[in-house]
């Protein structure tokens, strides 16, 4: 039977927690890192900063309106506002372009989960080669990886399916300090390493004559991507939320946490890079093959230390993976379970089952078989093409027109100053810039992308 009353967020720091904890995530420990080294570092975080405070917190503001006001999944959050029109269609959208992602994020989610046990089974010892011939060999392997893929979805599994406070909540409370711990205990270790100024001075001291368009270009797609906006997640939770729920103030606690956990990745990471003389600009292969190098060489002299520090990184980008995922795969349960008016139970094991089935599709792909490539790529890389370059941009754009141009606007100030018991200060600002800023910045991400500019 499908649940009677509609769940909610039994406090609001689990709301904030288990908001942070969709946003928090491999863009943040995986992506963030390797694009401020490829732009210049503190010159990136500049413009990421900017990108973030004009488009980041609108949009999720943007989200959280949809989403309290349509109270239920996404898809009907669209229905409910739309009334019969194709904007409608804006929900469904986004509950696609999740559930694809959901499907080969959990592949990635379980290489850092495989790396967590060969950190603590002592099996990325070695030199530099061996390093990265184990992640060539793991990624190519027809069974490993989808055995990890399997194990991180059963784990998002056990916690949909206890609910939203007592499944999401409670896991959010437990996971997003633990991951704050982690990250703060690798900071420290690794500012304290020699030379690791460098790293700090890389990150803070901003060098402006490398500030060009691209840069700043990649700033605003790294702030739209990292917070999760327009994969139905942020939408999804925000019809969990109450009524007094400050929408505003807790769009700017997420957008804090998330960027803080950024720039922290990036403080974890850079002085450590530095210290042993890696290049800052090592691209996507930074945490499956430089950084257990880098741990390698830096704590040579404290085998102890490094195998701690590794199984603390990966632990740490394990969480990080892990939370997101639970969003992602709440944002569909929802949408199943509601739909189809089924059990939340039934409705997980569809998405579980299903996910499982693309993910260890896409995870085949990455192997020596050619029949899951297609003109030219695998099909993970059609799945990442696909939902992070087309997808998600045009989520987000239509998501900006819906709310800006076809919302009525006295619905959107209701919610945004809870029925008139909050300021309307910053309202107009809020609403030219949704209307008109955001959709100029996601169509420039989208043009960008495609190297039109």
């Amino acid at each position: 039977m499908p649940e009677k009353e509609r769940a909610s967020f039994g406090s609001k720091l689990g709301a904030v927690l288990a908001t942070a904890g969709s946003a928090v995530g491999l863009g943040n420990i995986w992506r963030f890192p390797y694009m401020a080294g490829k732009d210049g570092g503190a010159v990136f975080i500049f413009g990421y900063i900017i990108c973030i405070v004009v488009l980041g917190l609108p949009c999720i503001i943007s989200e959280f309106i949809i989403g309290r006001h349509g109270a239920a999944n996404t898809a009907r959050a669209y229905s409910n506002l739309a009334h019969g029109t194709s904007w409608k269609l804006v929900g469904y959208f986004q509950v696609l372009t999740g559930y694809l992602i959901t499907s080969y994020y959990a592949v990635v989610a379980g290489w850092c989960l495989n790396y967590l046990y060969a950190s603590f089974m002592g099996q990325l010892k070695g030199d530099p080669a061996y390093v990265m011939n184990y992640f060539k060999i793991f990624s190519a392997d027809p069974f490993r990886p989808i055995f990890w893929t399997v194990i991180t979805f059963l784990i998002a599994h056990f916690v949909i399916v206890h609910g939203v406070r007592n499944g999401i909540e409670k896991a959010s409370k437990l996971m997003m300090p633990m991951l704050f711990i982690l990250l703060l205990v690798i900071v420290v270790i690794s500012c304290l390493l020699p030379g690791a100024g460098k790293g700090i001075s890389f990150l803070f001291k901003p060098d402006f004559s490398k500030m060009n368009g691209n840069v700043f270009l990649d700033a605003i797609g790294q702030s739209f991507y990292s917070l999760s906006i327009a994969m139905g997640c942020l939408c999804t939770y925000a019809s969990y939320f109450s009524r007094q729920t400050n929408l505003t103030k807790s769009a700017g606690q997420i957008a804090f946490i998330d960027t803080a956990v950024a720039i922290l990745a990036g403080l974890m990471i850079f002085p450590a890079a530095f210290s042993v003389g890696v290049s800052p600009d090592s691209g996507p292969s930074l945490i499956f093959i430089t950084l257990p190098n880098v741990f390698n060489e830096a704590f040579s002299g404290a085998p102890i230390v490094k195998w701690i520090i590794s199984l603390f990184f990966y632990g740490l980008l394990f969480l990080a993976a892990l939370t997101s995922l639970i969003s992602l795969h709440e944002a569909n349960t929802a949408f199943v379970y509601e739909e189809l008016h089924i059990s939340r139970k039934k409705g997980a094991i569809f998405v579980t089952v299903s996910c499982c089935v693309i993910g260890a599709l896409c995870s085949l792909s990455l192997g020596r078989s050619t029949s899951l490539t297609f003109f030219g790529k695998t099909l993970f890389d059609w799945f990442d093409f696909i939902t992070g370059n087309i997808m998600l941009p045009a989520g987000g754009f239509f998501m900006c027109l819906f709310l800006g141009w076809y919302l009525p606007k006295k619905i959107v100030k209701d919610e945004f100053t809870n029925w008139g018991t909050l300021s309307a200060r910053f309202f107009n600002i809020y609403l030219i810039t949704i209307r008109f800023i955001c959709p100029l910045l996601i169509l420039a991400i989208f043009l960008h992308q495609f190297k039109v500019f």
